[in-house]
């Protein structure tokens, strides 16, 4: 019986040290972007389909470690023929790298930093962080909340499709937009 409550306690020591376990609540998370189109407006997406984990230190309100993964084909613009065509191989080629992965590497000066693999390049990125609260929902389950945002150039990641338009300028702008807001629950 000692040994169950010296392990028990060991346990309940190392979450308080490294923080609380969470899983993302796809429910009340969203993974989007938005990218100028024409040079004159912005397309906005999401993907629908994504899974990730996170340990979060409620003392200090900061992320200790994130792990994300997105299924491409899970592309969402609103526009059926505009989603097709970012799914082949102009774009994400969706059949060939079903998935975009993010690895967290560190927290700094409000910046999320970490490694984002798209189409099989994996590069570092910077994402602003901002801690959006703690709550306990109605069923008991402790939830946490944050957005992180930033911009990646897609050329980098291989995503190079472009049509030069006829009022000068290109169809589709180099720089992304990322806006993500995820929700998680405490794991058991």
């Amino acid at each position: 019986m000692k040994l169950m409550s010296l392990l028990s306690l060991s346990l309940l020591s190392c979450s308080l040290l490294f923080g609380g376990n969470y899983k993302v609540d796809a429910a009340h998370s969203s993974v989007g972007f938005k990218v100028r189109h024409m040079m004159v407006s912005n397309v906005k997406g999401n993907f629908t389909k994504f899974e990730g984990t996170f340990v979060f230190d409620e003392k200090s309100k900061t992320l200790k470690a994130l792990d994300g993964v997105i299924q491409t084909a899970s592309i969402d613009t609103d526009n059926t023929k505009r989603d097709e065509h970012l799914r082949n191989d102009d774009f994400f080629s969706a059949e060939k790298y079903p998935q975009i992965t993010f690895k967290m590497t560190e927290v700094k000066d409000d910046k999320v930093h970490g490694i984002l693999t798209m189409r099989g390049v994996s590069k570092p990125v910077a994402l602003d962080y901002e801690f959006g609260g703690m709550a306990e929902d109605a069923f008991g389950n402790e939830k946490v909340g944050f957005t992180l945002e930033g911009e990646i150039n897609r050329m980098d990641y291989g995503i190079k499709w472009n049509k030069l338009i006829e009022a000068g300028g290109f169809a589709v702008a180099e720089k992304v937009k990322l806006e993500i807001e995820l929700g998680g629950v405490l794991a058991d």
